[in-house]
């Protein structure tokens, strides 16, 4: 935990590779100090096909999933360093955004607790 999973145009990943977008976010993740570096997940898919508002601006979007205990405050600081670090990288996108989930102890299993 956590994941961060980032939906985009597919033309994000011929502006900035893959492997550099997805380092970027996992070392502003990590920088906040909220998570330990090896539990952070971080994976990228790219799109061919969308709309947005029937147009095809170029995206990027990244869901949060981190397990609940976190604060409104460290989310909203979470989300706001990535952010600023993409529209860094990316001064010509349209569209970048974040959401941060909250993940229930309760309900979240993995293999290694089964």
């Amino acid at each position: 935990m956590p994941h961060f999973v980032i939906d985009c145009s597919e033309s994000i990943i011929e502006m900035e590779s893959p492997k550099v977008i997805i380092q970027k976010v996992y070392d502003t993740a990590a920088e906040t100090g909220l998570f330990d570096k090896k539990d952070i997940k971080v994976r990228i898919t790219p799109f061919e096909h969308y709309t947005i508002g029937n147009n095809n601006d170029n995206f990027i979007h990244i869901f949060g999933n981190v397990m609940e205990g976190r604060t409104v405050a460290q989310k909203k600081n979470l989300s706001e360093k990535i952010i600023s670090e993409l529209k860094k990288m990316f001064t010509n996108v349209p569209i970048i955004s974040i959401n941060i989930r909250d993940f229930e102890k309760a309900t979240y299993c993995n293999k290694s607790m089964v």
